[in-house]
């Protein structure tokens, strides 16, 4: 066990204006009407117009979770963006943030964590601890991302997935007195997946300037869903039951589950094959698709919104990510 007494002090989160419908993504993909609803379960998703960039969405979140959080700006020792999206490959998106919420001469630390659809819970993990030493007083953490733009719309399954996003969390000391704290955390790689989910242009290798619209598929998103989850869905028991042995929980100790919002069809096979009751996992699909590593935050700002977890309650966090990756925390909120 990893003890930090470490508190989630606030949350928020921003959707784009645009909503787009399954119905819409049928004539879009050129589907028979319904297809995407049975593949996705989503209903609908909200995608990003020009104006609306990765640093604005996660301005107008971390602006929201200052305030529920009740504190300003220059209270903020720290902010990172923890996305797996970037607005461009330099500078850190989270300059770009601090720039759009009107702070870009307060010197306030900025710098971007990435570990693709797990980069909140990383990022969590990480900053708690600097936390926890006395670093820092409030970190703001911010996942925004534009999935929208690097859609391969020739891969009907997966474009039909996403959507965009952005979701905010401040995180600061626990009280003496006060029950919030993180518990546990871990984190296990498995890069014989690496090549499931990626867009492989775009850095060194496959460099920007090498693009060409005739071979533009290097450089839009591509993902073997079936492989993800065939190989996910093998290794999370284990990863779940040695997460439980380290906090000496069971699955019913859990107020609730927030796992990374995948399709709805792989949700709720992962919910049966873990053993979390369908009242204590939250499935937020509806409404917003796949939203990359806001998906996480965005579930734990609408599980408070909807009283669904309360100060105290026990939480755990799960989810995958490119690499491939399986996160998770537990956490008293």
């Amino acid at each position: 066990m990893q003890l930090r007494h470490v508190k989630i002090k606030g949350t928020g989160k921003y959707l784009p204006e645009r909503v787009v419908s399954d119905a819409e993504l049928d004539k879009i993909l050129g589907t028979t009407p319904g297809w995407v609803n049975k593949i996705t379960g989503v209903g609908t998703r909200h995608y990003a117009s020009t104006d609306e960039t990765a640093s604005y969405m996660g301005a107008r979140a971390a602006e929201a979770a200052l305030a529920d959080a009740g504190i300003s700006f220059s209270e903020v020792d720290c902010l990172v963006c923890t996305s797996g999206t970037k607005e461009q490959p330099l500078p850190s998106t989270a300059v770009f943030i601090q720039q759009a919420m009107g702070q870009a001469d307060s010197g306030v630390p900025a710098f971007d964590i990435d570990a693709t659809c797990l980069s909140f819970l990383v990022g969590l993990d990480v900053m708690s601890y600097m936390v926890e030493a006395g670093r820092y007083k409030n970190v703001l953490l911010v996942a925004t991302e534009i999935a929208s733009v690097g859609l391969n719309w020739q891969d009907k399954e997966s474009s039909a997935l996403f959507g965009d996003g952005a979701a905010a969390v401040v995180i600061g000391p626990a009280e003496t007195d006060d029950s919030s704290r993180i518990l546990h955390a871990s984190l296990k790689t498995y890069s014989s997946g690496a090549r499931y989910s990626e867009i492989a242009g775009g850095g060194t290798r496959l460099h920007p300037q090498n693009y060409t619209a005739e071979d533009a598929l290097p450089y839009l998103f591509h993902m073997d869903g079936q492989a993800i989850f065939r190989k996910a869905s093998k290794l999370l028991p284990d990863f779940i039951a040695d997460m439980l042995s380290a906090t000496g929980n069971k699955m019913d100790d859990f107020t609730l589950v927030i796992p990374h919002q995948g399709s709805a069809m792989a949700m709720r096979l992962l919910r049966k094959k873990l053993g979390i009751a369908e009242d204590r996992f939250l499935d937020n699909t509806a409404g917003h698709g796949n939203t990359i590593a806001a998906s996480i935050p965005m579930g734990l700002h609408e599980a408070i919104r909807q009283g669904r977890i309360s100060r105290g309650d026990r939480i755990m966090l799960i989810g995958t990510a490119a690499g491939l990756s399986l996160g998770g925390m537990i956490i008293d909120y």
